[in-house]
């Protein structure tokens, strides 16, 4: 790509590393973790007004947005609530890569490569490392809430494939309309209308800052220039540069919060960016049509693979 394209790659792999440890300062004492997704996704959705929405039936629509907003950030934000970590949970979440490619193989009967194959054991192998090895600042229940965030984003993932629209910013704009009453609802039943209420009366500064970082920002600027890169170039050229995002995110955890990971979270750590590098950047291969027709030959590069959190 020319070096203003890949300045620009760079800048969306900043803006979405820095984004874990924006969200976590927003989630103050007074700010329900499903209540503040609601509200983020209200300021997502209210670029329906310039955004197009997808040629496709909108029940699938919301089916992405079930999936890819309403369990992958309810999910994070309930685990940083609960005390993970930041820059590690940038790092946890990029699971969703291994757990697509497994995923797809059940519900779309993609067969995968061999380095999608290695990349699936060598991500399960770095989660198992960072499992067991965690610090005692990362409580296994948030770590585990991870995961199920990461495994929520890999059903959307696969959700969005066979919805097939090419606009992942249209797609991400218009799903974002079934977030927030879902997760209003639920944070009415989890939290307490008492607390809903308290925190909507007595937003900080923080919490709004944080929910413009993350609407206008990671989801609004962060797709509309990233959905311009794969418009212009190979999807093997800008795909490298999602690696960038847990490493940003860490460090920015480590520079804002003093974050830190231990040997075995760095370890596991590596291991599973490895086995993500490889699921997402494997040799090209063959894979079975759904519709069980013959073999054909193609990089397993989707764009809806490597959508990363914005």
């Amino acid at each position: 790509m020319p070096l203003k394209d890949s300045l620009l790659a760079t800048l969306v792999a900043v803006i979405w590393g820095v984004n874990f440890v924006v969200i976590d300062a927003g989630l103050d004492e007074d700010m329900p973790a499903l209540l503040f997704v609601a509200l983020r996704f209200t300021l997502v959705a209210l670029a329906v007004v310039v955004v197009a929405r997808p040629q496709v039936p909108f029940r699938q629509v919301a089916l992405v947005g079930a999936f890819m907003s309403v369990g992958q950030f309810g999910l994070l934000y309930s685990a940083l609530a609960m005390g993970m970590p930041p820059g590690l949970a940038s790092l946890v979440l990029q699971a969703q890569v291994v757990l697509t490619v497994v995923f797809a193989a059940v519900r779309l009967s993609e067969l995968p490569t061999a380095g999608q194959l290695a990349g699936v054991v060598l991500g399960a192998v770095g989660l198992g490392v960072v499992a067991l090895g965690r610090s005692a600042a990362t409580p296994l229940l948030a770590l585990l809430v991870t995961v199920a965030a990461a495994a929520s984003w890999a059903c959307g993932n696969v959700v969005a494939r066979r919805v097939g629209t090419a606009s992942g910013l249209s797609l991400t704009v218009w799903s974002a309309t079934v977030v927030p009453l879902p997760l209003l609802a639920l944070s009415l039943v989890v939290d307490g209308p008492d607390a809903v209420g308290h925190a909507l009366t007595s937003l900080s500064l923080a919490a709004v800052l944080s929910t413009v970082y993350t609407a206008v920002l990671a989801s609004w600027v962060g797709y509309g220039i990233w959905n311009s890169l794969l418009a212009r170039h190979r999807t093997s050229a800008v795909v490298p540069f999602t690696l960038l995002v847990p490493l940003v995110g860490m460090t920015a955890a480590w520079l804002v919060l003093g974050e830190t990971p231990n040997v075995a979270e760095a370890v596991g750590g590596a291991v599973l960016l490895l086995g993500v590098a490889t699921a997402a950047l494997g040799l090209p291969g063959r894979r079975r049509k759904g519709d069980g027709s013959s073999y054909i030959e193609t990089v397993e590069q989707p764009d809806e693979t490597v959508r990363v959190p914005g």
